[in-house]
Parts: structure tokens; C-alpha cells; sequence
């Protein structure tokens, strides 16, 4: 039967044994419950797998949530959806292949195979081979996924406003809208193709991570093919050696300060197997660029200065800081106030502790968590745009270093990344400086006015 999108009125059906009340007894956020048996569990991993699009980005999102969010029964859920997702039929598979690279598009490879390797939310991964030797990944969208969206996303929404009551500091059309764009942004392969061809040239000669080349001559709106990598899952990486595994988090945590303040341009999606371990070449690869985003200088500007202030302790810089940033609008509660701080300063905890931080006795969610019943009351505003992003990057990141039990020097890396930043900003100023002079003569002050 050929793959049909839009399954959204069965989630409605799964809601009760997803969504029970938040848990009021220091259990998960959202924990298990009695109806949760193994048939009920079966029913719903088959379900979502036969969904696409938000459904499915949303469970796979849960997927890579630690205990302190989703009980292990449901975390098991949503990491066998991840892994486990339908197949479109092979007629289907090629109907799109011929609509976007021709009828003779198998001319331009040397092997196909029909059987896809990889599934997910937008689109089924094939291994080809190409007449020059090399090995590509095929990546071909799902008909109507990119359509579906819209109606996806609304229905989602009325569905979880008839399980259970959102406050409304949550702002979940605003969340949703956020995620609506991303995937808008995930079935544009054009789009993720050049996000990919501009990281592999950010990380061009970088001794640890690479990125593998797109191929043009198969890739198009719906179809992105790239060079296949070596290697393993990062979640396969746990029984490595203590060393190797804070390697891995150190290089991938100092990657996000770059992507951050020094590209100004990040991947968001923290998913496992977006980063690839090579054990033999010693390099991690990454993949899948379609929720890839930049950040305005104005917003990295503040942002940056929020962490330097929760590394510093200095709480009244982090409450200006994140009114600079339009987190707050200056008018909130006390108590509000006091939560975010608290946050931030749970946030900052790995970045602001002296010497290695240990990820495997860490409890930001935990604590974070606490704070959510007091930020949902009292929150005026909804997060900046950028912010949706970011911290799931970001929280994916430390996630992995805690899943490696990694212990490693982060306060080290952010002075670096801070102090290269200051650096940066300097230059900057003073190229301007120096390009008013050159246009105005040597008299002219700073403020870019020649003199009378």
C-alpha cells in the first residue's frame, strides 16, 4: 500500500497513554503509567511509525530526553519509533526518484539498493554506488510530507488542547510554529545541501570532525545524496574507554561554542546518530543539516554575556542580559525572576565549575524541572525564536556527555571561546575605525565625523 501522510486523529487515540498528569513525586515529567501495558506499548510504536512529519519529529525529539523527563518505559517508546520507521514501498520510492532526477536516473549509478538502511520523520536513507567507486547515501523524501505540514501541526495542537490543559506560559502555538518552520527548513534539500556544503567548508581541515560531500549530480528538492561515512552511532560509543568518550564530548561541546560564537551558524538537531565515530580514523562525522540556522551578531552579543555572567555568579547581569534578549519583558513577578536566574545558573553549572565537570552525577534536568511549575505561571513572554533551537542543540550536547559518563574541563572551553570572542569584537571595531579614517583622513575622530 503506498505511504499516505496526515495520521494525525490516531495520536489523539495515544494521547491518554502518553500524556498522563506531570508527575508530583520527583518521578519523570512525563512517566509511565498502568495503561502502559505491552500491547498498549506495541500499539503505540506501531502507530507512530506509520506517521511522518510533526508526528513522528516530535517522537523522535522525545527519543533523546534523559530520566529525569520521560520514564525509561516511555524513553523506550520513543527510541524504538526513531529507529523503527515504515518504509515507503519500493514502486513509490522510485515514482519520487523519476520525478526528481529523471526516468534514466539510474544510469547515473553503478548500484542501487532498493532496501533503505536508515528511516526518519522527512525521508528513507538508500545506499548507491557511484560509476566513479565512491559510496553515497540517498536520501528521498516522503510524498507529500512537505504539504503536510500545516494541517500537521494545527492538528496536532487542538489534539493536545483536548488531552490536557497547557498553561500558558508554555506558549505552545508558538512553540509549534517554531517546529512547523524547522520542518518547512528539513524538506527543503536544496536548502539542507548548501547548510552542508557551507559546514564542510567551516570544518575544512578541522583534526576531528568532518563532513562528507554533497553530490550534486543526484540531488534536487527531494532527493539529497551525499558521500557515505564510516563508523558508528554515538550511542554505540558507551562501552569505549574513559578517554576516548571524554575525547568525543570535549570535541563536541567546544563545537558548539563554535557553531555558536564563532560561525554564528549551528545544526540543531542533537540527535545520536547525526554524529558518526570512526574508531579506526579517529573522527566523528557529521550529518543531516536540515535544521541547520544562523544567529544574528545583536543576539550572540547578549547571549554570550548571559553565560559569562552565570559563569561569573553575577546574577543581576544575568536578569539585564536576558531582558536584552527578550526572554523577559521586565515587567515579570519576583518569583519569576528568581526561577529564570535559578536556570540560567543551572544551565551555567558545567561551564562555571573549576576543573573537569562530571556529566555522570550532574542533575540539571532534575533541577530544572523544579523550576518549570514557576516559569509556566508567571512567563509574559515567549523565548526568542533562536532560543527554541539552541538549547535543544544544547541540551542534546550535554545529554550525550552524560550519557558517555563524560568528565571533562568545560569552564576551559567556554574562557577560550569567550576570550576569542572579545577578541573578535575588538577587531572589529577597530577595522571600522581604521576603514572611517582611511575614507576621511587622519583627523577624523572616532565617531566617523570629519572634523570642520
Amino acid at each position: 500500500m503506498p505511504f499516505k501522510t496526515n495520521s494525525f486523529p490516531k495520536l489523539g487515540l495515544l494521547l491518554g497513554d502518553l500524556i498522563p498528569p506531570l508527575s508530583a513525586d520527583g518521578g519523570a515529567l512525563l512517566d509511565s503509567n498502568p495503561f502502559l501495558s505491552e500491547a498498549n506499548t506495541e500499539r503505540i510504536v506501531n502507530t507512530l511509525c506509520k506517521m511522518r512529519g510533526a508526528a513522528l519529529k516530535i517522537g523522535q525529539m522525545l527519543s533523546i530526553q534523559d530520566n529525569s523527563f520521560l520514564s525509561p518505559q516511555l524513553q523506550q517508546i520513543f527510541e524504538r519509533v526513531r529507529q523503527s520507521a515504515d518504509f515507503m514501498p519500493p514502486a513509490q520510492m522510485k515514482g519520487v526518484l523519476a520525478e526528481e532526477l529523471g526516468s534514466g536516473w539510474q544510469e547515473k549509478v553503478a548500484s542501487f539498493e532498493e532496501m533503505p538502511f536508515a528511516a526518519a520523520s522527512i525521508g528513507q536513507v538508500h545506499w548507491g554506488l557511484l560509476r566513479d567507486g565512491r559510496e553515497v547515501a540517498l536520501k528521498i523524501q516522503y510524498p507529500g510530507i512537505a504539504q503536510s505540514i500545516r494541517s500537521d501541526v494545527d492538528n496536532f495542537l487542538s489534539v493536545l488542547k483536548m488531552g490536557v490543559t497547557l498553561p500558558e506560559g508554555l506558549f505552545a502555538e508558538k512553540t509549534l510554529q517554531v517546529l512547523q518552520k524547522e520542518l518547512h527548513w528539513e524538506c527543503d534539500y536544496v536548502r539542507e545541501a548548501n547548510c552542508a556544503r557551507r559546514f564542510r567548508q567551516l570544518l575544512e581541515g578541522d583534526p576531528f570532525f568532518e563532513v562528507p560531500a554533497v553530490v550534486d549530480d543526484l540531488s534536487t528538492r527531494r532527493v539529497l545524496s551525499m558521500e557515505l561515512v564510516g563508523g558508528v552511532p554515538l550511542e554505540q560509543c558507551q562501552a569505549l574507554d574513559q578517554e576516548t568518550r571524554n575525547e568525543i564530548c570535549s570535541h563536541i561541546l567546544r563545537l558548539c561554542l563554535r557553531e555558536l560564537f564563532e560561525f554564528r551558524f549551528m545544526q540543531t538537531d542533537p540527535n545520536w546518530s547525526n554524529f558518526f565515530y570512526n574508531a579506526q580514523r579517529h573522527k566523528v562525522a557529521l550529518l543531516d543539516f536540515g535544521a541547520s540556522r544562523g544567529f544574528s551578531k545583536e543576539f550572540t552579543d547578549h547571549y554570550i554575556e548571559v553565560v559569562r555572567a552565570a559563569v561569573d555568579g553575577d546574577r543581576a547581569k544575568v536578569l539585564q542580559k536576558s531582558k536584552d534578549l527578550k526572554f523577559m519583558t521586565g515587567f515579570e513577578t519576583k518569583a519569576f525572576e528568581e526561577a529564570h536566574v535559578r536556570a540560567v545558573m543551572v544551565l551555567g553549572e558545567a561551564f562555571s565549575t573549576m576543573g573537569p565537570f562530571d556529566f555522570r552525577t550532574q542533575n540539571t534536568t532534575r533541577c530544572i524541572q523544579e523550576l518549570i511549575p514557576t516559569m509556566l505561571k508567571h512567563r509574559l513572554c515567549s523565548p526568542p525564536e533562536e532560543s527554541y533551537s539552541l538549547h535543544r542543540k544544547m541540551a542534546g550536547s550535554f545529554l550525550i556527555c552524560a550519557r558517555l559518563g563524560a568528565v571533562i574541563p568545560c569552564r576551559e572551553m567556554f574562557e577560550e571561546a569567550y576570550g576569542q570572542y572579545v577578541v573578535q569584537k575588538q577587531n572589529v571595531v577597530s577595522q571600522r575605525t581604521s576603514d572611517v579614517r582611511e575614507r576621511h583622513g587622519p583627523g577624523t575622530p572616532s565617531g566617523g565625523i570629519p572634523p570642520s
